[in-house]
């Protein structure tokens, strides 16, 4: 999830100490999109014993400006090149991070990377899903912190103190952990630098004569950033090489032979012994650079009796004859038979089709795509929901292709994706690029907009509040162009259809429209007229956000689909099928309060789920279920009785999502509750 990066140099290495600081610099600044809330560097010097680690809870941007970094890489470097400024005079290893949260406070040094642990310095990009039994397995060994990091650091040092092998100690550590993991790690007795991955997120390339190595966790970062390398007096151009998935690198400075391949699925029994390089005790500088806390408001104790849900008023409503969509539903209409005009212009989509067939086609489509060069062939969009996590297994272990996924995380998606992306991703051996939002800044933004909403509620307002994740289709765009990527494959299914949310705007529904993201022209200009109309008659909404929310609203609706497909709109999606498939053989995690596999990766969702169904009885799951009685994949019966748990306020989760933007809960679930004018969820 995160970007970890470095480099690595042989004694005599004719790097000029200002190339090995701008190269390092241009690491920092591409890797930063990667995570921005944390960022670290250690540097080591093994044949002098020395070592230099600096920790920031801000992005490299400003971290990099601030003196403890400076202090950190001119003491470093300093004592690396000695008088020399053209070539180092003693080994040195940079292990640097950009983070994003996932485990662990960035406020909290501890949490923050690289980690630290006795003899081992190491990095790690990933999740690791098993954290609380490893330690419990282990446990003479004593946990210090909340990241994830630290178990893969403890295990490294027990195992190097038993059987000093760096290999062996890696393969060890690998075959217990589950979930994703790249890391970079050193031990400090030895002049070696160890990569590993069971993803394939790590990719390095060698200095010319081996005289050293620079990696990072991503191609397009890699050789961006070695584009203007300048090595002795020559332009040069080094060949990048991955770290294949279930694989690793052990780079050796003290040999003539640097890099050691290694499978990360059996002991590596030919592995040799290493002898311990420093008989002295390593000199370790650790110096902090926290940045200032934010002051969280004072907000009162959260008052979950205020949740309304009135179930029997629920099912009282008067509903289509056919499928479950209520009287309250935007632009609905009953004929004589109860029937709603929904389900009247309503065109199955699967209902007669031959599965098997269905995908076979698809699948034989997908082939003009397929690479021959081991690169990857498709883009899959990764948030870790349940269908994203089906269309990856499909893509991999059906179609043939080789995909890499990318995921935009712009503040709202949740641990519990992050896991699901980790598990899947880890099971499978596919890299996940991760471009990671300002997330500060888009929650400060969706912020204000919910605190402008709550001030004056209108239904058609509501999507303003997950404008800032819109900018996953130019991402997906950008992404294609760095990869050399056509194909990029989405996992939506037409059944999520929420055409719903633009007609509280007044824009009456399209049943003609050829794909789930499509909106016509017209329709487009009529949702930015009553955008435009409700920002003058609420000037809240007139805030630092205006500019984010435009680009994303472009991101959606204007940025080219080239060789883009959703793939269910093409092949028969069936739930039960996905559900057996991530839940057996992925253990996708459920959330604890929802008993439903969907939406629980979105931070969002029950925020806005809860807004509709007190304001008008209904959610997201009332047109999931009813789309899915049209194709006679459930009955109303069982829809209805679905609904009518699954609309359920999840109490957790909107404590999560308004303590995450710091808005009072009592005040704004009281807001929300006064929408309840109909006396529906008393």
């Amino acid at each position: 999830m995160c970007g970890i990066f470095g480099i690595a140099l042989k004694p005599g290495a004719t790097l000029a100490k200002k190339e090995f600081k701008a190269l390092l610099g241009r690491l920092y600044s591409l890797s930063e999109s990667r995570g921005k809330e944390s960022t670290g560097l250690c540097l080591y010097l093994p044949q002098m014993a020395q070592a230099w680690t600096v920790k920031s809870a801000q992005p490299a941007s400003k971290a990099l400006r601030s003196k403890p970094f400076k202090d950190s890489l001119k003491n470093g470097l300093t004592s690396a090149y000695g008088r020399q400024t053209a070539s180092v005079s003693q080994a040195v290893i940079a292990i640097a991070h950009s983070r994003l949260v996932t485990n662990g406070k960035a406020e909290l040094q501890d949490n923050n990377q690289p980690v630290r642990w006795k003899d081992i310095n190491i990095v790690h990009n990933g999740i690791i899903v098993n954290t609380d039994k490893l330690w419990a397995e282990h446990s003479h060994l004593t946990r210090h912190a909340e990241v994830d990091t630290e178990v893969l650091a403890a295990l490294l040092s027990d195992n190097m103190t038993r059987n000093f092998n760096p290999v062996a100690a890696t393969q060890q550590v690998f075959s217990e952990l589950k979930g994703s993991a790249s890391v970079a790690w050193v031990h400090e007795s030895i002049a070696g630098l160890t990569l590993a991955s069971n993803t394939g997120d790590l990719l390095y390339a060698m200095l010319p004569g081996d005289a050293g190595m620079v990696f990072a966790s991503e191609r397009y970062i890699l050789e961006q950033a070695l584009t203007s390398l300048v090595y002795g007096k020559m332009d040069i151009v080094l060949p990048v090489q991955p770290v294949l998935a279930n694989t690793g690198v052990f780079f050796d400075l003290s040999n003539n032979k640097t890099a050691q391949l290694f499978t990360l699925s059996e002991q590596d029994e030919q592995a040799a012994h290493l002898p311990v390089e420093n008989e002295l005790t390593i000199t370790h500088n650790l110096l902090s650079n926290p940045a200032k806390k934010a002051i969280k408001p004072i907000i009162g104790q959260a008052d979950e009796s205020l949740l309304h849900y009135n179930e029997q008023a629920m099912r009282e409503l008067k509903r289509c004859s056919n499928c479950i969509l209520p009287e309250t539903f935007p632009f609905i209409h009953f004929d004589k038979e109860g029937c709603c005009n929904y389900c009247r212009h309503y065109t199955p989509k699967y209902k007669g089709v031959d599965t098997a067939k269905s995908k076979a086609d698809f699948i034989q489509m997908a082939q003009q795509f397929r690479g021959n060069n081991g690169r990857p062939d498709v883009l899959v969009p990764f948030s870790g929901g349940r269908d994203s996590c089906y269309g990856l297994h499909v893509i991999k272990e059906e179609f043939g292709l080789n995909p890499v996924t990318f995921t935009y995380d712009w503040g709202m998606v949740t641990d519990l994706a992050r896991r699901n992306i980790a598990r899947v991703c880890g099971k499978l051996g596919v890299q996940n690029i991760l471009v990671s939002a300002d997330i500060k800044m888009k929650r400060d933004n969706i912020r204000k907009n919910v605190s402008a909403w709550l001030r004056k509620p209108d239904l058609g307002m509501v999507p303003l509040f997950m404008a800032g994740d819109k900018h996953f289709f130019k991402i997906a765009n950008t992404i294609k162009r760095q990869t050399g990527i056509r194909l990029d494959l989405w996992s939506a299914n037409p059944l999520e259809n929420t055409d719903f949310k633009s007609g509280f705007c007044g824009t009456s529904p399209d049943f003609e429209k050829a794909r789930i993201d499509y909106q016509s022209l017209s329709r487009k200009l009529k949702m930015i007229g009553y955008y435009a109309s409700r920002f003058l008659v609420n000037p809240a909404y007139i805030n630092s956000s205006l500019i984010d929310t435009a680009k994303a609203f472009s991101s959606y609706y204007f940025e080219p689909r080239r060789d883009f497909f959703f793939m269910f709109e093409h092949m028969v999606w069936d739930e039960r099928e996905v559900n057996k498939v991530i839940m057996d053989q992925y253990d996708f995690e459920m959330s604890p309060d929802s008993p439903s596999t969907w939406r629980i990766g979105d931070g969002t969702a029950p925020f806005y789920n809860y807004i509709y169904m007190t304001a008008r009885g209904f959610t997201e799951f009332d047109t999931f279920r009813s789309n899915q009685i049209r194709e006679g994949q459930i009955t109303r019966a069982d829809a209805l009785e679905a609904v009518l748990v699954e609309n359920r306020p999840r109490i957790q989760s909107l404590r999560w999502y308004l303590d995450t933007l710091n808005l009072d809960f009592n005040d704004a679930i009281k807001r929300i509750n006064r929408l309840d004018t109909a006396g529906m969820h008393q």
